[in-house]
């Protein structure tokens, strides 16, 4: 058995945490209700706890799973300044939008 040593806040170090709490929206405590609803995971996803223990579901960090559309090909090459910029100025997904982009080009020009 391994001994730990619990440190209980004091209360002035619990006032500051509960302070914290109440400062951040996206943190909130549960209510009964919530509470009382909760299931374990193997209760609630039982196939998705069944794939993780059969090790189909475990991954290296960063690595990534199977990709669910056709594959597509990584290559290198070099854009200038202003394309890039245009593209990265729309957020996320500007990899994806240049490559549609790429393929509306290809329907305009095409015989």
């Amino acid at each position: 058995m391994v001994n730990r040593k619990l440190d209980i806040p004091t209360c002035e170090e619990e006032a500051r945490i509960l302070q914290g709490i109440d400062a951040d929206p996206d943190a909130r405590e549960l209510t009964d209700d919530e509470l009382a609803r909760m299931q374990p995971a193997a209760e609630a996803l039982p196939e998705v706890v069944a794939a993780y223990k059969s090790g189909e579901l475990k991954r290296r960090r960063g690595q990534r799973g199977p990709q669910k559309k056709p594959t597509k090909q990584q290559v290198s090459i070099r854009f200038s300044p202003e394309v890039l910029a245009h593209f990265k100025g729309t957020g996320r997904g500007w990899q994806t939008r240049m490559d549609e982009a790429l393929k509306q080009w290809i329907v305009e020009h095409s015989e």
